[in-house]
C-alpha cells in the first residue's frame, strides 16, 4: 500500500499509538493503585522474569535506553522492590535482584496487561488476535536498539 498523503485512518502509526496510549492509560491506572507507574513496569516484569542481570541486560530486554533504566532502578530502589548487588565478575557492574516487597507485588499486578489486551482485543475473533499478534512480533523483531 502507497500513500502519498497523510491519512491517519490508514496509518500505521496513529493506529498503533491509540491502541497504545488506551493500554498504557488504563494500565498506569491499574498500577498506581499498586504503587507503581507504566515507567517502572517493564524493567519490573524484566526482573519477575529473571533476577540477577545486569542494568545493561535490562536496558536490552526492556527495549529502553541504559540512561532510562538507571533512574528507573533508582526509583525502585526507594520504593523498596529492588535491591543493586555487587557483581562478583566485575567491579564496575552490580547485578539486580528484587526484594521481598518487589516479589511479593507481581501476583497483584501480573495479570493486569493480560486483562486489558483482552478488552482492548474484544471485537477481534481468536484467530484475528494471533494474526495481529504475529504480524506485530515481526515488525518489532526488525527494529533494532
Amino acid at each position: 500500500m502507497t500513500v502519498s498523503e497523510f491519512d491517519r485512518q490508514t496509518s500505521f502509526g496513529w493506529l498503533i499509538n491509540v491502541v497504545a496510549g488506551q493500554a498504557e492509560k488504563h494500565l498506569d491506572a491499574e498500577l498506581k493503585k499498586h504503587g507503581l507507574t507504566v515507567a517502572l513496569w517493564p524493567t519490573m516484569m524484566c526482573l519477575w522474569e529473571e533476577e540477577g542481570v545486569t542494568q545493561r541486560q535490562i536496558a536490552q530486554k526492556a527495549k529502553v535506553e541504559s540512561s532510562t533504566t538507571t533512574r528507573t532502578l533508582d526509583k525502585l530502589e526507594k520504593l523498596e522492590l529492588v535491591e543493586r548487588r555487587a557483581d562478583p565478575d566485575s567491579r564496575r557492574n552490580y547485578r539486580i535482584f528484587l526484594t521481598q516487597k518487589g516479589k511479593d507485588l507481581q501476583p497483584h499486578v501480573a495479570h493486569l496487561p493480560v486483562d486489558i489486551n483482552a478488552v482492548l482485543l474484544a471485537s477481534l475473533d481468536d484467530s484475528e488476535q494471533a494474526q495481529l499478534v504475529g504480524l506485530l512480533q515481526k515488525v518489532v523483531h526488525t527494529i533494532e536498539y
